[in-house]
């Protein structure tokens, strides 16, 4: 290190100032970007060598004025970690096409020699492991204060106004845009801050570069801007609050999503153009900011992550309001739940038997795979329409709910954790007798039915080798049950995210209004039921549509698994519980006990690998689409546990409530 900050005195040309930059980084960056400690040792190590010598830190100063002072940065401060204005598509197109083909590096951008200085992948997690207090050492070591004003380029300068200019452009642009309007009228309106922001920012630019030419200290105030930038920020939150309401689409939120990084950016570049406020925290935000971005701006997953994680969170919030109804808070409520769950496993009894008919038709696979899908959507349609519950569907809804329900970040108070245990509680005794009513349902409908069946007609419902088949399918790991009981878990979380698109495209494209006032519709049925019918399609859009994608996935991932020659399927618990009874009677309604023991075993597995499944990948989404992170429910495992030993009947049954007593 101390040999590259000696040659680097001899360096003449802005070539040799990039090289020595880069090899400087390079003695600087562990091995492993892991190994935070030699990072920050190797931090400490420059900044001791830059105190002891004046000549090092001065020639490290003018390297990078020189780079800077013979650069165009306005690219960097208006473009590196900020999305374009491009689609979805565009995007990933693009960033895949700069992996095969990346581009050449244009000398005169200092963006893109900050990607050559900074060129592993992986600097940006060295870097962020810096702590800020080391930072401010190499801001020290440097001795800024000895640069003469004279000598530092004003080109820097005049770069980060140009930039402020240039981003005040892009929000007022993208704060008129019609998405933004539709959900905000007001915006259009003269006295609008989008309006005003390029207009006051061109007076502070031109008075700002008048005092630079003049060779004085600028002095202009920004307070009345960053006001203005307030007042955006205002109006967004109206958006967005209006959309949680109404619905939200693609588009909006990648509008709002841009327009909070160019405001968050013109923030930022406000304090550095400020002479009077202290520079430090400002730029180094800044430079880690755009080192990460640099690092990350050919990843495809950056760009499905920025791209949905508004939208994933509107997603999560319908699902949050559902999920309010799978929880039980009274005895009354849980005796509902099960009489609801005992509805779905009769159901789920018949759509059985039809199942084990259609594939004894053996009918070419993709009929098939349509019959079985239309079984299955049908079948969970109807069960949705009588107001019955699927106890599968509850985690997809119930994770949304849990993940609204944590503490703020940072949260130490243990006890701020109790509401969220208490919901726990009410998630896992609903769960179980939703379980319940749909397995101690299915099983004897589907017995009953095979039953009559053999008494009618003199013959089981399913010969002894397909109950043998039934069988196998429910042991756990021979008969694949556990993989493709997970199979099934992914797509009742995909469900869970379908019925919440649906829920919220209902809303923002105001599906319900434009039914009810259809002519026809009005003309054939009237005017009261069309309305009816609207409010009906409001409410219930999104479990249908849930339900029956669900019932094509979970009908045709079969058919996909024989077209691809690989052992893909599903296991649901509910069918599964079915299936054994229908296996119980293909086998003349004698099975040894042991066998008959290990069955329900593999029912109750597959039931629990059914749920788990999907609860944790939608936990994740909901937490995600928040900002949260799934560690920071790692307190909520001993609070839970110490809530099981204090009560644990509470989380079997729900407690009678006060009004409940008093009834009887």
């Amino acid at each position: 290190m101390e040999q590259l900050l000696r040659e680097m005195q001899n360096s003449k040309t802005d070539q040799d100032s990039l090289t020595m930059l880069t090899q400087l980084v390079a003695a600087l960056r562990p091995a492993k970007p892991e190994d935070h400690v030699t990072a920050v040792n190797n931090a400490r190590a420059l900044c001791y060598l830059l105190e002891q010598h004046s000549e090092y830190r001065d020639s490290l100063r003018n390297a990078f004025f020189s780079l800077l002072d013979n650069t165009r940065q306005v690219n960097l401060y208006t473009e590196t970690g900020i999305l374009l204005n491009e689609s979805f598509m565009t995007a990933v197109k693009r960033r895949i096409g700069a992996k095969i083909l990346p581009p050449t590096v244009n000398a005169e951008h200092f963006s893109d020699l900050l990607g050559v200085i900074f060129h592993k992948r992986s600097d940006y997690l060295w870097l962020e492991a810096i702590p800020h207090e080391v930072w401010y050492e190499i801001g020290q070591a440097l001795h800024m204060d000895e640069v003469p004003s004279d000598k530092v380029p004003p080109h820097i300068r005049l770069q980060q106004l140009e930039a402020i200019q240039v981003l005040s452009c892009r929000i007022s642009a993208i704060g008129l845009e019609p998405e933004v309007i539709r959900n905000h009228p007001d915006v259009e309106r003269f006295e609008s801050p989008f309006v005003r922001l390029n207009a006051e920012v061109l007076n502070y630019i031109e008075k700002y570069r008048h005092d630079l030419t003049a060779r004085q200290t600028p002095d202009e105030d920004h307070s009345h801007l960053l006001v203005l930038l307030e007042q955006c920020e205002g109006i967004m939150a109206k958006v967005w609050k209006y959309a949680s309401k109404n619905g939200a689409s693609v588009s909006l939120t990648y509008h709002l999503l841009r327009l909070k990084q160019h405001i968050d950016r013109m923030k930022l570049l406000f304090e550095l153009v400020d002479p009077t406020a202290p520079q430090g925290e400002p730029l180094i935000a800044l430079f880690l900011s755009l080192v990460k971005a640099e690092n990350r701006k050919n990843s495809v997953g950056d760009v499905f992550r920025e791209n949905t994680e508004l939208l994933a969170l509107q997603i999560t919030e319908h699902a949050s309001h559902t999920g309010e109804h799978y929880t039980s808070e009274s005895r009354r409520e849980w005796l509902d739940m099960f009489r609801s769950a005992a509805g779905a496993g009769v159901i789920v009894g018949f759509m059985a038997l039809i199942k084990i008919k259609l594939a004894t038709a053996h009918l070419p696979l993709l009929l098939e795979a349509f019959a079985f899908s239309m079984n299955y959507a049908l079948g969970f349609m109807l069960v949705h329409i009588l107001h019955c519950t699927i106890a599968t569907k509850q985690p997809a809804m119930t994770a949304a709910s849990i993940a609204a329900a944590l503490p703020a970040p940072g949260s130490k108070n243990l006890e701020s954790y109790s509401k969220l245990i208490e919901l726990i509680v009410k998630v896992i005794r609903t769960q179980f007798i939703a379980i319940m009513g749909n397995v101690l349902l299915a099983m004897p409908v589907a017995l009953g039915i095979a039953w009559l069946w053999w008494d009618r007609l003199g013959e089981h419902v399913v010969s002894p080798e397909k109950a043998d088949i039934l069988l196998r399918d429910l042991q756990p790991i021979a008969g694949l049950g556990l993989p493709h009981a997970a199979i099934a878990g992914v797509c009742l979380f995909l469900a869970g995210l379908i019925s919440g698109y649906y829920d919220n495209k209902a809303l923002y494209n105001k599906i319900p209004e434009r039914i009810a006032a259809l002519p026809l519709l009005n003309k054939v049925i009237g005017e009261y039921r069309s309305k009816r019918l609207g409010q009906y399609i409001e409410h219930n859009l999104g479990a249908l549509a849930g339900n029956f994608y669900f019932g094509c996935m979970l009908g045709s991932i079969g058919t996909i698994g024989i077209l691809l020659g690989l052992p893909l399927d599903i296991r649901h618990i509910t069918f599964s519980a079915a299936n054994l009874s229908y296996a119980f009677a293909g086998n003349d309604f004698n099975l040894p006990l042991l066998a008959l023991g290990w069955a329900a075993v593999g029912v109750a597995l597959i039931g629990a690998t059914n749920l788990i499944t999907s609860f944790v990948l939608a936990l994740s989404v909901a937490l995600r689409s928040r900002k949260r992170r799934l560690r920071e429910l790692k307190p909520v495992i001993g609070l839970l546990w110490k809530r099981f030993w204090q009560k644990p009947i509470d989380f079997i049954i729900a407690p009678k409530l006060q009004a409940e007593k008093s009834d009887e």
